[in-house]
């Protein structure tokens, strides 16, 4: 007898109770099914803000965009349908990773236009997910926007086939949806209300947008933090908005302060986020986190997202990490 002659006549069947899924599309988070917080304990001072971030990396495609690629998906395919379509995005790698995965299940072709610069992790697991990659140069852009060459070249490649659709992840509100449907309540459930401090960071405005409508519409005193790299960064996933065009679905209303941080800053926080707390971060939390440092708000309970992992980044942590082991940022001499 083979083993196939022993498999019973009907499917085995997802079952959440159990962690078993039909589709890996079920894995995607929810109010029921959210991504985890972890309060970082070892890293900021004392007398601070209590922090804890929300797990975005542990979506089934790697980062918080899952949600709203999802999101924008659906109303695409609502809107004017995916047969014999070809889906178009700027991104710098976590919007494209979930857009290429999604699609492939549904068997719909991507074209990504990704800045120069993201980490070959990123473009090698797009390949493989069977996207079109274009890595873009900057100069492609208008130069009062030097940084938004990708989404010259991607609304460049929609206007010239009407085969192409595109989720505009920077101007669709489903983006905003997303995060006002999923992430926004899975935060006000798991800090039961006591929540004070949201912080996020600056990239598409998605995040921010939905989930501070969210939870101002909860309590109008909890305070939105925004985080903005400084011109001439490598934090991708973030924007500088001396250098790159505020997304029209940016709710600057639920917006309280923004805290600009530097390269430095981000990366030193990354890598003690490794080292002190073995969160595999990315370093966009790193960004986040030095923010939520410097906020004056002792004792308030604050959630910070945390977008993505190092895993997508390793090529360059291996710039900064020295030969034994010890990071250089955090040399003296680089200090």
């Amino acid at each position: 007898m083979t083993i196939a002659d022993r498999r019973p006549d009907t499917s085995l069947g997802g079952d959440p109770a159990l962690r078993r899924y039909e589709d890996v599309t079920e894995l995607l988070p929810s109010v029921r099914q959210p991504t985890p917080l972890v309060r970082v304990r070892r890293t900021l001072p004392e007398g601070g803000a209590e922090v804890w971030l929300k797990l975005e990396w542990l979506n089934p495609f790697g980062s918080v965009k899952d949600r709203a690629a999802a999101a924008m998906l659906e109303g695409l395919e609502r809107r004017v349908g995916l047969g014999g379509r070809r889906i178009v995005e700027a991104s710098s790698g976590n919007t494209a990773i979930a857009l290429a995965a999604l699609a492939a299940v549904r068997g719909v072709p991507v074209t990504i236009a990704i800045p120069d610069g993201v980490p070959e992790e990123k473009q090698t697991l797009l390949r493989m997910l069977g996207a079109e990659v274009w890595p873009t140069p900057d100069d492609l852009c208008p130069i009062d926007h030097p940084k938004d060459g990708a989404i010259a070249l991607a609304r460049s490649i929609l206007a010239s086939d009407p085969a192409f659709v595109t989720t505009d992840q920077y101007a669709n509100l489903d983006n905003v949806r997303a995060h006002y449907e999923t992430t926004g309540p899975e935060i006000w459930r798991q800090t039961e209300g006591r929540i004070r401090v949201f912080l996020a960071g600056f990239g598409t405005c998605g995040t921010i947008t939905g989930v501070g409508r969210y939870l101002k519409e909860r309590d109008p005193t909890i305070r939105v933090v925004g985080v903005e790299p400084e011109p001439g960064h490598r934090l991708p996933g973030l924007k500088s908005f001396a250098e790159a065009k505020e997304p029209e679905i940016l709710d600057r209303s639920v917006v309280d302060d923004v805290v600009v941080v530097s390269d430095e800053d981000a990366y030193r926080r990354t890598l003690e986020l490794h080292r002190r707390e073995g969160l595999l971060v990315g370093p966009s939390t790193g960004a986040v986190v030095h923010a939520a440092s410097v906020l004056d708000a002792p004792g308030a309970l604050a959630v910070a997202i945390s977008p993505d992992s190092s895993m997508k980044y390793l090529s360059w942590f291996g710039e900064l990490v020295a030969d034994d082991g010890n990071p250089s940022v955090f040399d003296e001499e680089e200090r």
